[in-house]
């Protein structure tokens, strides 16, 4: 135990020297691949703190869903894991380092079953603000996010999610709450922090239930 605990330092100082450092959750441990973390936006004046949840981003046609905050400050969403898009060995995820993103539930989603949970950015918008949308591939181009520190002093452990052509933020949905979309306008980035699932609530089913029933169709 010791060994593998000096061997992950290790890496980790390695990696800070090349721009990366360990990601960290709300509690101070680094973000590691095989577990469940809610991605918390930080509340502001703009920005309700809402957990983040797959909603219908259009009517026609509904498929994919995309993902928008829940309207409520005290739901936290679903919770999603963390894969590396490469092959890496280590399980503690840096910064700068491309991931695939997957909401996690044991409950079938109501619609749009034939699309997997993992996030991905709309290849197929002409919008200069894509969405990011449900139905991604594990290592695909549009499936690759990365992890950017974001904050320091009282803002400590709190990041943002970057894609090859920008950061992921935040525009008016249809139906009023906040849509993640990938921008270029710094003032629409969505600011977030990493609850681990099983410290931050201890019935699944609790939350998948209540996620699940705020699709807003």
């Amino acid at each position: 135990m010791k060994i593998s605990f000096l061997i992950t330092l290790l890496l980790a100082t390695v990696a800070c020297t090349h721009g990366q450092e360990p990601v960290k959750d709300t509690a101070g441990n680094f973000l590691e691949t095989g577990q469940q973390y809610f991605i918390q936006p930080i509340k502001t004046g703009s920005n309700n703190g809402g957990g983040l949840v797959p909603a219908a981003i259009r009517l026609i046609p509904l498929c994919p869903l995309g993902i928008n905050q829940a309207a409520f400050t005290f739901l936290p969403g679903l919770p999603v894991s963390f894969e590396f898009s490469d092959s890496v060995t280590e399980p503690t995820i840096m910064t700068s380092t491309d991931v695939t993103i997957e909401f996690k539930s044991s409950l079938p989603p109501p619609v749009c079953k034939e699309f997997s949970f993992i996030w991905a950015v709309e290849s197929s918008s002409d919008s200069s603000e894509p969405a990011i949308i449900l139905g991604g591939t594990p290592g695909s181009q549009n499936s690759r996010f990365k992890i950017e520190k974001a904050g320091e002093g009282a803002g400590e452990n709190t990041y943002k999610l970057t894609s090859l052509d920008g950061t992921v933020g935040n525009v008016t949905g249809i139906f009023l709450a906040p849509q993640l979309v990938l921008t270029n306008d710094n003032a629409k980035t969505t600011f977030v922090k990493f609850n681990k699932y099983n410290e931050a609530i201890t019935s699944a089913s609790r939350v998948e239930k209540s996620a699940l029933r705020i699709f807003p169709f």
